[in-house]
C-alpha cells in the first residue's frame, strides 16, 4: 500500500462532507511538552495523518508547547505514545463538547446586534449595511471579491477626515478564531459612538480599513458544521478540502512551519497565493498600500504581539527595535485592565516557526513600516471555544492594547502623513 494510499484513506473520516455537526463528545485537550526530536519527530507524523486528532497548534520545534485534542477511540494509543516516548502533557478538559456547547447556549434572537453571543457571517455583515446607512459620511464598505463557495469578502473603511494615515485589520483568517471577528466588530463600533478622548484620537485621526472576515466559507463551516475548522474550503484532494491562508502568502512561502500534506491544519497550498481569497486580501491591500503604515492581523490564542518574522533562518526586520517599543506599550496597556499578560516578540523567537503569514508579506515584500499579529486570549483552557462573556473583556483590553501601540508608535516617528 503506496503511502499516498495510506494518507487518503486515514484522512477519510475528518474530511468527508457531513450532513450532520461534527461533535466532539467526550474528546480529551491535552497541553503536550515537545522536549526532543524523537517526540517531535512523533507528533509531526501523527499531525500529516491525523485519524481524528486536531492540533490546535503545529508541532514545529522542540521546546514548545502545543495542544491536542484526542478523540475517545484514540485514548489508548495516545497514552501508549505518550509512555512510550515519555511525554510529559496535562489534559485540560475531558470534554471537548462541553466547551462547545457552553460557548453556543447563550445565543438567543436579538433584535440588535451585541456582543454577548458570537455571530453568523451574514449577521455581521447585516449589522455592517446598517452601520453604513447609519454613518454614510463616516463608513463605506465594498466587497473586494468572492470566496470559493461564493460569498462575499467585504472591507470597511472608517475615515472621518482626509489626509489621516491609514492603519489596515485582517481578522478570521483562521475560521475557528471566532472572538477575532467578535473584536474588531466592537472596536469598529466604539470608533463611532465611544466618548473615551483617547479612543476618539485614535478613530479619527487614523483611516481604518477593516476586513472583519477574510475566511467567508471557514468561518461559515465552523457555524454549521465542524466548529474545529481553521483553514478555507478548497478542495486540494479528494477527500481533504482546505488551505491555511495564513502560510499562502508570498515572500518565504513554505520556509518553515507549514505543510505540504493537503489533510494538514497548516498545508500551505500548492504554491504561494494559490487561494481566491489570499488573491483578494493581496489586491484589495495593494491598491491603498500607499496610505498603509500598519498591517494588523487578528488571531486566537495565546495572548501575544507578534512581529516579523516567522520563517526559518529569519533575520530581524530593520525596525524590530521600534516595533519592539510599541508592543512593549501595547502589552503593558492591555495589562492594566484586566491583568491579562501578553508576551511580545518575532514569531518565530517567542510563538513558533511559521512561514507564508499576511504580516510578514505585507512587511517584507509590499514595504509596510509596521506590521503585527495580535493573538488575543486565552493561554489555552479554552483555546479556540473562548465563551462569550470574554468577548467585551477581550475586545476592551485590545482596544487599549491599540491605543496605546499606536500612540508611541507616532511619538517614534511613525504614522506620518507620508509613509
Amino acid at each position: 500500500m503506496t503511502l499516498k494510499l495510506i494518507a487518503l484513506l486515514l484522512c477519510l473520516g475528518a474530511t468527508m462532507l457531513r450532513a450532520e455537526p461534527v461533535r466532539f463528545d467526550n474528546y480529551r485537550l491535552y497541553e503536550v511538552s515537545i522536549a526532543n526530536q524523537m517526540q517531535l519527530d512523533a507528533l509531526q507524523l501523527l499531525e500529516q495523518y491525523p485519524d481524528g486528532y486536531i492540533f490546535w497548534e503545529s508541532p514545529v520545534q522542540t521546546n514548545m508547547k502545543i495542544n491536542v485534542v484526542v478523540p475517545p477511540h484514540k485514548t489508548a494509543q495516545f497514552d501508549e505514545l505518550r509512555a512510550q516516548l515519555r511525554i510529559e502533557s496535562r489534559m485540560k478538559t475531558a470534554n471537548v463538547q462541553q466547551l462547545i456547547d457552553n460557548e453556543s447556549s447563550v445565543k438567543s434572537k436579538r433584535e440588535t446586534f451585541g456582543w454577548e453571543a458570537y455571530y453568523t457571517l451574514e449577521e455581521m455583515y447585516a449589522w455592517i449595511d446598517e452601520l453604513v446607512a447609519q454613518y454614510p459620511n463616516i463608513l463605506s464598505v465594498s466587497t473586494i471579491g468572492q470566496s470559493y463557495e461564493g460569498r462575499e469578502l467585504k472591507a470597511v473603511k472608517l475615515s472621518y477626515k482626509a489626509g489621516n494615515p491609514g492603519i489596515f485589520i485582517e481578522s478570521n483568517i483562521h475560521a475557528r478564531e471566532w472572538i477575532t471577528s467578535a473584536t474588531v466588530t466592537w472596536i469598529l463600533n466604539e470608533f463611532l459612538t465611544s466618548t473615551q478622548p483617547d479612543v476618539r484620537e485614535l478613530a479619527e485621526n487614523y483611516d481604518w480599513y477593516i476586513l472583519p472576515v477574510v475566511n467567508p466559507d471557514g468561518l461559515h463551516y465552523t457555524k454549521t458544521t465542524n466548529r474545529m475548522w481553521r483553514k478555507n474550503r478548497y478542495p486540494h484532494s479528494v477527500l481533504c478540502y482546505g488551505v491555511d491562508m495564513n502560510r499562502n502568502f508570498p515572500g518565504h512561502w513554505m520556509e518553515g512551519g507549514s505543510s505540504s500534506v493537503p489533510c494538514s491544519d497548516t498545508f500551505a497550498g500548492p504554491e504561494e497565493a494559490s487561494e481566491i481569497e489570499t488573491k483578494h486580501i493581496m489586491n484589495y491591500f495593494v491598491s491603498i498600500k500607499d496610505n498603509i503604515h500598519a498591517y494588523l492581523s487578528f488571531h486566537s490564542y495565546g495572548q501575544y504581539i507578534l512581529f516579523p518574522y516567522g520563517h526559518n533562518g529569519a533575520e530581524y526586520s530593520e525596525n524590530y527595535c521600534d516595533m519592539m517599543q510599541m508592543g512593549e506599550a501595547g502589552a503593558k496597556a492591555i495589562y492594566q485592565r484586566y491583568n491579562t499578560a501578553y508576551e511580545i516578540g518575532t514569531t518565530a523567537d517567542v510563538l513558533y516557526i511559521a512561514s507564508g503569514s499576511s504580516p510578514d508579506w505585507a512587511h517584507g515584500t509590499q514595504g509596510t513600516p509596521i506590521a503585527a499579529t495580535f493573538e488575543f486570549r486565552d493561554n489555552g483552557y479554552y483555546g479556540f471555544i473562548l465563551p462569550p462573556e470574554q468577548i467585551l473583556p477581550n475586545a476592551m483590553e485590545v482596544l487599549d492594547g491599540l491605543v496605546a501601540f499606536v500612540k508611541e508608535g507616532k511619538k517614534i516617528g511613525y504614522f506620518t502623513t507620508a509613509v
